[in-house]
This record gives structure tokens, C-alpha cells and sequence, in this order.
């Protein structure tokens, strides 16, 4: 449909015998369909994340919108093995007592106050009717 798509990324009017297709409905021409963020430009090539109009390549999209650990706040890598406490995301060796330093293994009870993990050495008993 060259002459008849609208840019989503400047808005003007694709002429060009090629354009790009970002989900069903964004068309881009090549040359504008570039990182939000790093310029890099995004073709058949590369993975193409949207957020709020704006395109992204996949490290900045991770970087700026990713899940990232509650402790150090690094991102998260696809092969990573985590740890859930509530709402908090953790890599395995994070998932530490705040107090002590000991690793938390699964099974092990623990408290999470405020952003802090607790063993169940440095918290003592929970108490009535909270979870461990």
C-alpha cells in the first residue's frame, strides 16, 4: 500500500516502494523507524518495542521499562532465575537477609519490611496472622 500509509513516525505520507509494519496497524517509513532513545535504527533485523507511540530497541526498552530487582535494581536478563517476595522481584543472589547477609533459599521463612528481607534468625516469630 506504498502512497496510501501515513508515517507513525513523522507523520508524512509513505512513497517509498518499502515501509515497515510495527504491529497490525504502525507503518513507518525505513528511515524513520529508529530507537526512541539510542537512534539505532529498527528494521527486519532487530526486535522493535512500542510504548506510548514511541519505539524502542530491545536494551533500552529493558533498561527504561523492564522489571528490575528490588535490591541492586538491575534489569533482569531472559535466562534469570528470581526470587518473589509480595511485590518485589529479586535476582537469586539478592534475595539476601538485610540484616545478616545470608542467602534466603526457597523454603526458608523471612519477613520483608519496608524493602528490607529478614531470616528468620534477625525477625523473630511473624506476628499473629502475617505471612511468612
Amino acid at each position: 500500500r506504498p502512497g496510501l500509509a501515513l508515517c507513525a513516525g513523522c507523520g508524512g505520507r509513505i512513497q517509498d516502494p518499502f515501509l515497515l509494519r510495527v504491529s497490525p496497524d504502525l507503518e513507518w517509513h525505513v528511515a524513520c523507524l529508529k530507537c526512541a532513545e539510542c537512534g539505532q535504527p529498527l528494521d527486519e533485523t532487530c526486535t522493535c518495542f512500542l510504548r506510548d507511540g514511541k519505539a524502542y530497541c530491545k536494551r533500552d526498552y529493558s533498561r527504561l521499562f523492564g522489571i528490575k530487582c528490588a535490591q541492586c535494581r538491575a534489569a533482569f536478563s531472559s535466562s534469570d532465575l528470581v526470587m518473589r517476595a509480595r511485590d518485589h522481584v529479586y535476582h537469586l543472589e539478592c534475595f539476601r537477609c538485610a540484616a545478616c547477609g545470608r542467602q534466603l533459599l526457597p523454603g526458608d521463612q523471612f519477613c520483608l519490611r519496608e524493602r528490607d528481607l529478614l531470616c528468620r534468625a534477625d525477625h523473630g516469630p511473624p506476628p499473629d496472622g502475617a505471612a511468612s
